[in-house]
């Protein structure tokens, strides 16, 4: 707060005559007063700053430029914490995707396991059912089932059957063959690609004269038409000759022929060998 400087004016009087003396010691009094006054005013002068003034002194870019600073580098820290936080982030995220993807592919393959042993579940169950009687003990001996019955040979689905009686009294006619592969729920081989061709060409043997076969599953129907047994139609055919046969025509494949094109129509009275064909019971994988 400003002090305000008061002054006053102070009059000596003199009674009687002034001297030389006393004049000079009022000179001197005057002289003494007016240095004093001086030296007052010089020492409790003190110059009036305005408002305005010391807002003018105060200069802030130095102040502007420290909090700049600060915020500059605060800034910058938590750019680099959120950069390593989110590769942090990142990396874990990382390691889980990595988890859950083997444990995904894992999953699709015990999927793709239990999909396959129901399948092969069902298949089992379709054969078992097409037993009047299942043979337990021929077929799964010692309470452990095998694909095919003992004897049997399997490609693929099937089972199959050569029969190898050397003596004519063994051998039978088709029809004959037919009712002896029922018994063993079988049926007369069925044909149906090159590789099956090939397969049965291996398990067959030539025996007794070159018209003598194995009985497979054709025979002419009463329209004359080839077809297997159980009425399906041909997809592939491997005859040895496009001869039509008689009316009561069966077909055999003669290992004597050609081992690519040895389907041979004959009487269906003939006693051949044969062939029975049945599901396995396992489905391999």
């Amino acid at each position: 707060m400003e002090e305000e400087l008061n002054y006053a004016n102070v009059t000596f009087k003199t009674i009687g005559v002034f001297t030389h003396i006393d004049s000079e010691k009022l000179s001197l009094k005057e002289i003494i007063y007016d240095e004093v006054k001086t030296e007052e005013k010089t020492q409790d002068t003190h110059p009036i700053i305005t408002e305005n003034e010391k807002r003018a002194q105060f200069h802030p870019l130095p102040f502007l430029g420290m909090i700049c600073f600060i915020l500059l580098l605060a800034i910058i820290i938590l750019s680099v914490y959120f950069t390593s936080e989110q590769r942090r982030q990142s990396g874990i995220l990382t390691k889980q995707n990595r988890k859950l993807a083997a444990v995904s592919a894992a999953l699709r393959r015990r999927t793709a396991e239990l999909h396959r042993e129901r399948n092969q579940l069902n298949w089992t169950l379709d054969v078992i059912l097409e037993y009047n009687n299942f043979p337990a003990a021929e077929r799964c001996p010692q309470k452990q089932c095998t694909p095919c019955p003992n004897g049997w040979a399997m490609f693929q689905s099937n089972c199959y059957l050569f029969t190898k009686d050397e003596y004519s009294n063994k051998w039978k006619t088709w029809q004959q063959s037919q009712e002896f592969c029922v018994k063993e729920n079988a049926k007369l081989a069925v044909i149906d690609s090159q590789e099956e061709q090939e397969f049965i060409n291996n398990k067959t043997k030539i025996y007794h004269d070159k018209k003598h076969g194995y009985w497979i599953g054709l025979k002419k129907d009463t329209e004359d038409m080839w077809t297997w047994s159980g009425g399906r139609n041909l997809s592939v055919t491997f005859w040895s000759t496009e001869e039509a046969g008689n009316r009561l025509s069966c077909g055999l494949i003669n290992p004597h022929l050609n081992n690519s094109s040895n389907w041979a129509k004959t009487s269906c009275d003939m006693k051949n060998r044969w062939i029975c064909e049945t599901r396995v019971l396992i489905r391999p994988d």
